[in-house]
């Protein structure tokens, strides 16, 4: 099958050349290139917010044998998908699969990306382009499908979060106390995680003045891009630290609540992407295997008077959350709500409720 399709192209900004075979929808397309170490899970990583304007590469070679899920909703919200459409520009995979087999598919992955008109790469050499990433850090690529012609472009210098938001205020009605969750690019499994705890949810825009909102407590949620173009939802977080109100950072969210207490974040070589990140807590001796998406980290030398790194990588050192020691501030720079999993780290959900409710 795959001989039987075109040609397709990654270029990399250094020129760099990885050809294969097109599946999913022809169209050339660019952004940022980053790989993901999943061995499941494409259906809820592609339609992670924290992925937009990223070129996907994942790293397992055998991808779409289990095609995708139907399309189902539970509380509002898709219950196999973290947003409402693909986020990636575009999926470069080794090997994908055309026959898939699973009780739940629907349909196949590359029909699933013609739809939403999202091109993919199959037959790459994805070890190759990992080291060529690990070696070269954070890079800009296109995919060439045809002679159209196409940019470079660095979706960091724009404010990402702000486009895959919800316009406006949405309330998820539990019966229960109600938290807001500041959406800079939300996954709904954060959502569902309070939703299966009985606690309402009021999902606000990232720009949206939460103060003004009757909540018992904050979550600012992941996202895509550099947490310093959030600078109206700093100013938030800053003016809700004054009331004491507890406050949740998730992943974008914990570098948002870092700035907002005057410490500094910077752009990692090539970040943490994929289900089996090892992160130790400090002091307790416990190691978490976590669930990340990230391209940016909180330097924790910069943390001040009465905050403390929580958590940190245990394969690089860097950042993986901060916590007050007063008062109930604290962040995860991994996805507690792991969709997929591992669900190692739920435990945050219930101490923030235990916090704020």
């Amino acid at each position: 099958m795959r001989e039987n399709r075109r040609r397709a192209t990654l270029v990399l900004e250094d020129g760099t050349e990885f050809e294969g075979r097109l599946f999913g929808y022809p169209k050339n397309v660019n952004g940022e290139v980053v790989f993901n170490t999943g061995m499941v899970g494409y259906a809820e990583t592609m339609t992670d917010p924290s992925y937009r304007g990223q070129i996907l590469a994942i790293t397992y070679p055998l991808i779409g044998n289990y095609g995708v899920p139907d399309p189902t909703r539970r509380d509002g919200l898709y219950e196999h998908f973290e947003s409402e459409r693909i986020q990636t520009q575009a999926l470069i995979v080794g090997d994908y699969s055309d026959d898939y087999s699973h009780h739940e598919a629907t349909r196949s992955l590359e029909e699933w990306m013609h739809d939403e008109k999202i091109p993919g790469i199959t037959g790459v050499d994805t070890r190759e382009l990992t080291h060529v990433l690990r070696e070269r850090g954070s890079t800009l690529g296109k995919v060439i499908v045809d002679d159209e012609p196409i940019e470079f472009e660095d979706p960091n210098l724009r404010n990402v979060a702000a486009e895959v938001c919800v316009p406006e205020k949405v309330f998820y009605d539990k019966g229960g106390p109600t938290i807001a969750i500041v959406d800079c690019g939300t996954k709904n499994n954060i959502i569902r995680a309070f939703l299966d705890r009985g606690v309402s949810v009021l999902r606000t825009p990232w720009d949206h003045d939460f103060n003004v909102e009757d909540v018992s407590g904050v979550v600012i949620s992941n996202g895509p891009g550099d947490p310093k173009m959030c600078d109206k939802t700093i100013e938030r977080v800053r003016e809700a630290m004054t009331r004491d109100l507890p406050i949740l950072g998730i992943c974008l969210g914990s570098q948002i609540l870092a700035l907002a207490s005057g410490a500094d974040t910077y752009k990692m070589k090539y970040g943490h992407r994929g289900h089996n990140q090892p992160v130790n807590e400090w002091g307790a001796k416990r190691c978490y295997i976590t669930s990340q998406n990230h391209g940016y980290a909180i330097d924790s030398t910069t943390l001040k008077l009465d905050w403390r790194e929580w958590f940190a990588n245990d394969n690089d050192e860097t950042n993986e959350g901060l916590i007050h020691v007063h008062k109930p501030f604290f962040g995860a720079q991994f996805h507690p709500e792991a969709s997929p999993g591992p669900d190692d780290t739920e435990f945050i959900f219930d101490m923030f409720c235990r916090a704020a409710l």
